[in-house]
């Protein structure tokens, strides 16, 4: 059995990756309603940022079962 926190960071991994996309996606088609701090993109930051804890999450407990 995988610890739980393998399956958090698959978890974090894939909404990570879906949010980023999200977010380069809106880069290059900006919405039709901009909100005040649109400019700083923040769907591509906290994307990136959720990304990379999943990935840390799962490379550190790759290799551990119970």
């Amino acid at each position: 059995m995988r610890p739980i926190w393998y399956f958090v960071g698959l978890f974090l991994l894939t909404v990570g990756v879906i949010i980023l996309g999200t977010g380069v996606y809106y880069l290059f088609e900006p919405a039709g309603q901009q909100t005040v701090l649109a400019s700083l993109h923040p769907s591509v930051w906290w994307g990136g940022v959720i990304t990379l804890g999943g990935f840390i999450f799962l490379m550190a407990n790759r290799k551990k079962t119970i």
